[in-house]
């Protein structure tokens, strides 16, 4: 069964390496922080990230005017600005995550890029059509290492069921079924703790 699949919304900053361009993205980010009432506390506060960014700056002047041991400070004035930056990309996607609905919204108006991430629901107990006629195969979650699998099938609505071969891994194709009925299916685990009761079925006309 084909499981579907929604996109995710993540934030991305995608920093350069260029001093200015770095301290432009950063104010940009403080100022759209900065009374944004989608963001009413910061992490880290506003205030830090244009400390960071003004350190920065001062750090890089230092670098154009000659200064003595200059670039290490810069470099590591650069780091904490990055690392600073990251701590809060991490808190509007905190934000973004608690509200799926208007995460592009939220993330942009952070002066933050979106990236979409696509996501597969979980697996399900489901039976589709096997590759060749009067086969249906059939895929269940997994129940975990050291577990094997019991199926059955019922070609009478589920008055009567049939066992079909076990399985160690959550998936089976069956085959030899008549094409045109309307077969239902079960399965259960079986697991260092015992066997469980059998699933609820899931109904196929094989082809």
């Amino acid at each position: 069964m084909k499981k579907p699949v929604t996109h995710k919304r993540i934030a991305v900053l995608n920093l350069p390496k260029q001093i200015n361009q770095l301290l432009g993205i950063a104010r940009a980010i403080a100022q759209a922080l900065n009374g944004n009432k989608s963001f009413l506390n910061p992490d880290p506060a506003v205030a830090v990230i244009s400390a960071a960014a003004d350190d920065l700056e001062a750090a890089e002047a230092d670098v154009k005017g000659g200064a003595k041991n200059a670039i290490p400070t810069r470099d590591a004035k650069a780091a904490t600005l990055v690392s600073l930056l990251e701590q809060e990309r991490g808190y509007v996607q905190k934000t973004a995550n608690a509200d799926p609905a208007n995460a592009d919204v939220l993330i942009q108006s952070a002066a933050m890029n979106v990236k979409k991430v696509p996501t597969h629901a979980p697996r399900v107990f489901g039976a589709k059509q096997g590759a060749v006629s009067g086969s249906a195969a059939l895929v269940t979650p997994s129940a975990g290492r050291r577990s094997s699998y019991d199926w059955e099938y019922s070609a009478d609505g589920g008055k009567t069921w049939q066992a079909a071969s076990s399985t160690l891994q959550a998936k089976t194709v069956l085959l030899g079924l008549q094409s045109g009925v309307s077969y239902a299916f079960r399965y259960r685990t079986v697991t260092k703790s015992g066997v469980s009761d059998w699933s609820v079925p899931t109904t196929l006309v094989v082809k």
